[in-house]
């Protein structure tokens, strides 16, 4: 049975990609802070306590668990947004984004990355549409995607030799409790937004496609473009 580890893994998409990955076959650890409000069990869901910002605790889970399981998918999906004008988004609030977003994906695929190319596997980032343009109130934010987005990219031109693949997945508006507290949120008509079951099957879309073909890069969007205010 192949392994997998995502990040986020508690709720909204990283919970529905662990749920495909189960259901695909696979052996998955889930990484998050806080599993208290998940209701899933599953022999094959090991669920792992972690602040994937406390980088000496993380380095020393993610060691644990490559010293147990080869792994063949790593998925980087937390994330954490804060929008507003710029001026009014606090250093701590800022840190915060840079940390979970940008620096957490990149000291775990270090630290996997030895095992993924014995495997021959898969990074799977989890970036944002909001790396891809420019970002009116989230501009923090929309870096450090397109800081993802772009490690992806390179990552990949590095590794490729190796059989590894690198993806990134770019979602829009997803229904999820990602924007809680903020001032917006999805619009109220279906068409205006995603689920996170919409990028677990793009994840599982890029999992079977023929050996040597890969699909290294998907931006997911709804039909219609509607934000609601709170």
């Amino acid at each position: 049975m192949n392994t997998a580890i995502v990040t986020g893994a508690s709720s909204g998409i990283g919970l529905s990609i662990a749920v495909k990955l189960i259901d695909l076959g696979y052996k998955v650890y889930g990484i998050a802070r806080d599993f208290s409000k998940i209701d899933y069990e599953n022999s094959n869901f090991i669920k792992v306590c972690c602040d994937i910002t406390d980088t000496p605790n993380l380095t020393k889970e993610i060691k644990r668990i490559r010293k147990e399981e080869d792994i063949y998918i790593l998925v980087n999906n937390a994330g954490i947004g804060y929008f507003g004008m710029h001026e009014e988004i606090n250093p701590a609030k800022l840190s915060k984004m840079v940390a979970t977003n940008f620096q957490a994906p990149l000291v775990i695929t270090h630290l996997l990355l030895r095992s993924i190319k014995k495997s021959q596997g898969y990074i799977i980032n989890i970036s944002s549409i909001t790396a891809t343009k420019p970002s009116r109130f989230g501009c923090a934010y929309a870096a450090t995607k397109a800081g993802i987005s772009h490690f992806s990219i390179s990552l990949y031109e590095e590794v490729r030799k190796y059989g590894v693949k690198v993806v990134t997945i770019q979602p829009d508006m997803t229904k999820t409790n990602f924007y809680d507290n903020s001032n917006f949120r999805e619009g109220d008509d279906e068409e205006s937004y995603i689920t996170p079951d919409c990028v677990a099957k793009a994840v599982e879309t890029i999992l079977t496609q023929r050996d040597g073909t890969i699909i290294t890069n998907i931006t997911i969007q709804p039909q219609k473009h509607m934000i609601k205010r709170k």
